[in-house]
């Protein structure tokens, strides 16, 4: 019997061409879970997919994520399709880069601050706009579009942005830009419980992978600490299964188990 668009089971992935999402579409497509998965990023995607077992569709779209225009046109595509998504995860994120207009002729680098004298305004703005803004407006619109019979939104954190948990101080773009990603979902979550009861909200820790978003980092990281994209995609899948609504939200490590706020 053919499916309808109602009865089809949707995932989107958010950032959806660099390491990790890459992998999630992989690990995602391999399991047969989902008829139609959507990926999004600001370049074209491709994945090594094994046509033997996948079946589902994988559609890609190029767009700005972090553009509210963008983001508020493609989730009223869906609405207007009938889509209810029962998973979306956000792989989204930035900790370095190599430049950033300050606005002026300046050109600043981004990278965490060890001190004090290292903020710069321009590099905050960019922390937060990726790490905090971004999420908040899809938060802001994927509250039209989950599955109301159960949804997981899953958005990559950080351990450093637990409050609770600070005591080397440091990284103070890096940190507040997650832990506000935490405030985020935590408040959403209150809205979501009247709105789409059935939903999960997820702030995941994937520890450090190998990745380009760790690459400067990963000489300070402990002998078997430093994790394949496959190992954490693989955890959050796993992870995901096991999430209940009504304990919703979460604060999550990799081993699935739980980060102060």
């Amino acid at each position: 019997m053919q499916q309808t668009g109602s009865e089809k089971k949707y995932a989107l992935i958010i950032g959806a061409n660099g390491g990790i999402g890459r992998e999630v579409v992989n690990q995602l497509s391999a399991q047969q879970q989902f008829d139609v998965i959507f990926t999004l990023s600001r370049s074209e995607a491709s994945y090594t997919l094994n046509t033997t077992t996948t079946a589902a569709q994988v559609i890609h779209k190029v767009m700005d994520t972090a553009n509210e225009v963008a983001v508020k046109s493609f989730v009223s595509e869906l609405k207007e399709q009938g889509i209810k998504l029962s998973l979306v995860i956000c792989t989204t994120g930035i900790l370095h880069q190599q430049s950033i207009s300050a606005g002026t002729d300046d050109v600043v680098t981004l990278k965490p601050e060890k001190r004090l004298e290292d903020i710069h305004e321009r590099q905050l703005i960019e922390y937060f706009r990726v790490n905090s803004i971004l999420p908040a407006i899809w938060l802001q619109n994927l509250a039209n579009v989950v599955n109301k019979q159960g949804a997981k939104i899953v958005f990559f954190s950080a351990r450093v942005g637990s409050i609770s948990e600070n005591a080397l101080g440091g990284w103070y773009g890096y940190r507040a830009s997650k832990a506000a990603l935490n405030m985020l979902v935590k408040t959403a979550a209150v809205e979501y419980k009247r709105r789409a009861p059935n939903t999960s909200l997820l702030c995941y820790h994937p520890g450090t992978v190998d990745t380009g978003l760790s690459k400067p980092f990963q000489a300070n990281v402990k002998p078997g600490k430093l994790f394949t994209p496959e190992f954490t995609v693989s955890q959050l899948l796993s992870i995901c299964k096991n999430l209940h609504s009504e304990e919703s939200p979460f604060y999550l490590d990799w081993k699935g188990e739980t980060i102060p706020w």
